[in-house]
């Protein structure tokens, strides 16, 4: 009995031992290789899911923010304000409008590009609060001053379209480049009282720079600590206005004052703020102290846009110090890291290239313009035409077709310019076939705004006429109509001229006759060459009667005249129209 009690106790042990064994712990690396689970605890899968709810509370999904489509739509507020057009506004058709008016606008074709934008308004496809923008801000740097004035009463007065802040921009830009501050102050007051944004700190840089070209820095001191005292950061160009202002004035020691109080204000400040120091130092033959002002920006190591360092060269060259200019567009060609960083743009390129040809140094100029840093320049069409004029200005027509048949392998398209230089020069080197195969090119393309290849063609006009070669202009002259390209005064003048000294009279008064008939005027040189010629020939009297007949039918008409009805007011009619 014992025997087997004794048996039956060892048999237990044994398989407790085991058991013991089994549940054992294993190593911690063991578990995490054969665990399933997302989480190494549970501790950490709840607070997982503590935070995806407090996500979701605070980002709701996308469905959760679809409205109802059975919910109606709350009544709007009659008294909220109208808010102007945000850029998802130009789509689809708006924004072939407005890619239409901006061609035409890049084109010259500012007339053209006035009459698309203001018949859209009385169409399906209404122009946004961009586009008006585009066409003013084209009329004010062409100087046309009315006519930006008007285009903002018909767009944004009589057609009811919101205005931005840069339709306030362009207008008050307007009123202080006309010299009319006290109606851009009012603008601005209005811009406080009624606008639902407030103004920007360009805004304060025109307002600034038209009241100190009016002589009234006072208030220009007055609107800067107004900009301050409303939370507006402080603005280089703000500063660099008035300072450039106290320097006209003599007062240096108040202008180096503001730069001071700039850089307590800024860690970080547009270097244009140099520039206008230096330029005061060199007035003042203080050429030590102009460079230790431009050094001390050098070494604050600014990432500066392209548009302070092409200030920075230009008034480096201006004063002749090209090692230091050429040592900044060094700088500038390592910074550029596109599209991180741009640290330089084709207007660079312009200005260094353009310095070389002043400096008659033409090799070193196509050299400059080859020249990239770490990364390359993607030139555009205008920073090759900019370098194929001057080449084909200074006689260089080979090293300018290079380069005109290197644009394509840089894929870059070129435009009318780049054919019309070519033109005129293969027409001054007498190089008449290459000279037609260009103007070819031109024509075959059917491409080109309208005014720019009109130009091409009075070049090739003039050329073959100077070449002798008038039956040949004459055949070029009949097929414009064909490609819908309209003659101006030009173009009529050159082949008048040209046929009345070959002393086909007859096929010239026809060309005069048809010329005022469709009411282009004839300049007073074209009148007086004319009148002298017939003169000569005994038929002074027909060209006399032609010329006085038709002397006060073709007065010359503006654009504010062309303009649809309402879009200017009658006093702005009678300042543009001349006769």
């Amino acid at each position: 009995m014992s025997f087997y009690r004794q048996t039956l106790l060892r048999s237990l042990r044994s398989a407790a031992g085991a058991v013991a064994e089994a549940v054992e712990p294993r190593p911690a690396v063991l578990k995490l290789l054969s665990r399933s689970y997302a989480f190494s605890s549970a501790e950490e899968a709840a607070a997982e899911r503590r935070r995806r709810k407090r996500r979701l509370r605070i980002e709701p999904p996308l469905h959760a923010l679809r409205r109802d489509p059975n919910i109606p739509r709350p009544p709007r507020d009659p008294n909220a304000p109208r808010l102007p057009d945000s850029t998802s506004a130009l789509v689809g058709p708006r924004l072939s409008l407005h890619n239409r008016v901006q061609t035409l606008i890049r084109s010259g074709e500012l007339d053209a590009a006035s009459s698309h934008a203001r018949h859209a308004v009385f169409s399906s496809v209404r122009p946004t609060v961009f586009t008006c923008n585009a066409i003013m801000a084209s009329m004010h740097r062409a100087h046309r001053l009315d006519d930006a004035v008007a285009l903002f009463h018909f767009f944004f007065v009589q057609q009811n379209i919101v205005p931005n802040i840069v339709s306030y921009n362009v207008l008050i830009n307007t009123h202080c480049d006309a010299g009319r501050v006290d109606t851009a102050l009012e603008v601005y007051r209005h811009i406080l009282a009624n606008a639902p944004f407030s103004p920007s700190p360009v805004t304060y840089r025109h307002l600034t720079k038209g009241l100190i070209d009016s002589s009234r820095i006072t208030e220009a001191i007055d609107l800067l600590r107004e900009m301050l005292s409303r939370g507006h950061g402080a603005d280089s160009l703000v500063y660099n206005n008035l300072m450039s202002g106290f320097i006209n004035l003599g007062n240096m020691d108040k202008a180096l004052e503001l730069f001071d109080e700039l850089r307590e204000r800024c860690l970080v400040y547009d270097g244009v703020v140099h520039t206008t120091l230096m330029e005061a130092y060199w007035k003042q033959d203080k050429d030590k102290e102009a460079m230790e002002s431009y050094q001390s920006l050098i070494d604050r190591q600014f990432k500066m846009t392209p548009a302070t360092c092409n200030v920075l060269l230009e008034t480096l060259l201006k004063h002749d110090k090209v090692a230091d200019a050429n040592k900044l567009f060094e700088h500038m060609l390592d910074e550029h890291k596109p599209p991180n960083f741009m640290a330089l743009n084709t207007e660079t390129y312009n200005i260094m290239v353009n310095r070389c040809f002043h400096e008659g140094k033409f090799a070193e100029a196509i050299e400059v313009f080859h020249k990239t840093g770490l990364k390359p320049f993607a030139m555009d069409v205008g920073c090759y035409n900019n370098i194929i004029g001057k080449l084909c200005k200074n006689g260089m027509l080979e090293e300018a077709e290079k380069l005109f048949e290197e644009m394509p392998s840089k894929s870059i398209n070129p435009d009318t310019a780049s054919y019309g230089f070519l033109v005129d020069a293969c027409f001054e080197n007498g190089r008449l076939e290459d000279a037609m195969e260009y103007f070819g090119k031109v024509v075959a393309s059917g491409e080109g705004a309208p005014k720019a290849v009109l130009e091409v063609y009075n070049k090739t006009l003039d050329g073959l006429v100077r070449a002798g070669r008038i039956g040949q202009a004459m055949d070029i002259f009949e097929k414009m109509g064909e490609r819908e390209v309209k003659p101006n005064a030009l173009s009529y003048e050159i082949l008048v001229t040209g046929l009345c000294k070959e002393g086909d009279l007859d096929r010239g008064r026809a060309l005069l006759e048809e010329m005022l008939k469709g009411g282009i005027r004839a300049s007073i040189e074209l009148r007086s060459f004319v009148s002298d010629t017939f003169q000569m020939a005994g038929r002074g009297g027909e060209i006399e009667l032609l010329l006085a007949g038709k002397r006060d039918s073709c007065p010359q008409i503006t654009s504010v005249q062309q303009m649809a009805p309402n879009t200017a007011s009658e006093a702005s009619i009678d300042q543009q129209v001349a006769v």
